[in-house]
């Protein structure tokens, strides 16, 4: 069965460009119309029907703006491709905050242009699916070693199999040891890069100074120790998947390194002027609020849109406690082939025990807990005995006090972080991972409390 042409609109004023690129797409396949002006483009989308728009942001008239605000009146859902020239990256920004769904600068080829159109497709296709899986969740979907029968972690599975195919950029979100890093191997392993590489990196667990040479590589004399030259995370990584862990905590100056990379899948290694092309699909993930992180300075607008194309939020285990029994027999199976013993099944006391439980360490967590007891297990089930749950303390007169007395949230928050930071010796790197935040979020907090940053202790 032949699939119907796809129907594009081009507004350009400039009869030379927009002649090109309607010559361009209708090679690609597309069915292409064009508009010399805004006012021109919405009677056309009054008219008919498309299924994408590639419009100038400089028009005469109407303003870019404008146009994007009344082309999304009239169909909220339509991809929007801005183009624009170098110097008004920030103008580009600004509309993809208002609903575009990426831009192109120019001067541009016609192959990137195209690459990106085909990209916004596929991910409208994507949204569009995945809203009639809201609709109507059907399909059971099973993968490897990721056990996930609840509604919620089926829904998560649905969106890898649409995007697994695809060469969209995929943003996972959710709490540390939901298990970001075997969704992100998954939707590798289930698209057409899967006989490629599947290169991992976590942004938290390298140091910053040298998180750049680890990401794009060095040249031999880079820096004091470059005794040879090294390729990195991204030259491994072509032709396949590269799922960079922690995102937000990754450097200012590394960011514009990562958007470069995202726009023109290019970059040079530390110390080096060859330029390197490569072709490599990003999985980013994040445990923070990215949007919180955008309003804080720490990430960057530009790279924050170019990375969440589609978004996957990956549910903490507490709210799909129906997949702990299988995801704990999953782990007994697991370890007693491993320690050779032959632990077969959990008491139902045991399994009371991790349902009640919180969970604020996740599926991580729960395998934990569920190696620790099989080790330490003497006979051939696990009881309650074997499961050792951290508990949170308890005041011996009954209830712990919420706060200590004469204190607000904000002061007791802000003497914890001072204590913190004390007891790391002013290491910002070991204050925060005492506290369970990001070095970005770490410094924002002592900014607040006027806690000077002691940069020269950050490793």
């Amino acid at each position: 069965m032949t699939r119907e042409k796809q129907n594009i609109l081009v507004v350009e004023d400039e009869p030379k460009l927009r002649r090109l690129v309607e010559l361009q797409l209708a090679d690609e396949g597309f069915r292409a119309e064009s508009a010399p002006d805004a006012e021109t483009g919405l009677k056309i989308l009054g008219n008919q029907k498309f299924d994408l728009v590639i419009t100038d942001f400089k028009l005469p008239g109407m303003s870019g703006l404008d146009f994007l605000q009344a082309i999304k009146r009239i169909n909220a859902h339509l991809p929007v491709v801005i183009m624009t020239a170098f110097g008004t990256v920030e103008t580009a920004v600004e509309a993809m905050k208002h609903g575009a769904s990426d831009y192109v600068l120019k001067p541009f080829s016609l192959a990137e242009l195209v690459l990106i159109v085909r990209k916004e497709l596929a991910s409208q296709e994507l949204r569009e699916e995945n809203q009639k899986l809201r609709e109507a969740l059907g399909k059971r979907y099973e993968y490897g070693n990721i056990v996930a029968h609840s509604d919620k972690m089926q829904a998560v599975l649905a969106m890898v199999e649409r995007i697994a195919p695809t060469n969209t950029t995929v943003l996972l979100g959710g709490e540390s040891g939901v298990g970001k890093d075997m969704i992100a191997r998954a939707i590798h392993e289930h698209s057409s890069r899967a006989g490629g590489p599947f290169v991992m990196i976590n942004s938290t667990a390298t140091p910053e100074n040298l998180l750049e040479s680890e990401l794009f590589g060095y040249e031999k004399g880079a820096f004091s120790g470059a005794t040879t030259s090294k390729p990195g995370k991204f030259e491994l990584a072509d032709k396949g998947s590269l799922f960079l862990d922690e995102i937000g905590d990754v450097p200012a100056a590394t960011q514009v390194k990562l958007l470069r990379v995202l726009q023109e899948r290019e970059f040079e290694r530390l110390g080096g002027t060859r330029t390197i092309k490569v072709d490599v699909r990003l999985i980013a993930a994040t445990n923070r609020d990215l949007r919180a992180a955008l309003e804080e300075g720490t990430f960057r607008e530009d790279l924050y849109y170019r990375l969440n194309v589609v978004a996957i939020d990956v549910p903490p285990l507490r709210e799909h406690k129906e997949d702990i029994p299988d995801l704990a027999r999953f782990f007994l199976n697991k370890y007693s082939r491993e320690v050779g013993k032959q632990v077969k099944g959990i008491a139902p006391p045991a399994m009371k025990a991790l349902m009640e439980f919180h969970w604020p360490g996740n599926v991580r967590e729960l395998e934990n807990i569920i190696q620790r007891g099989v080790a330490l297990s003497a006979g051939d089930t696990l009881d309650v005995a074997d499961i050792h749950l951290d508990q949170p303390a308890r005041a011996s007169g009954g209830a712990a006090p919420v706060l200590p007395a004469g204190m607000t949230l904000d002061q007791w928050e802000d003497e914890i972080i001072r204590e913190a930071l004390r007891q790391a010796n002013g290491n910002k790197s070991q204050a925060a991972r005492a506290l369970g935040l990001t070095r970005n979020a770490l410094r924002y907090r002592l900014s607040k409390i006027g806690v000077p940053d002691p940069s020269d202790k950050d490793e």
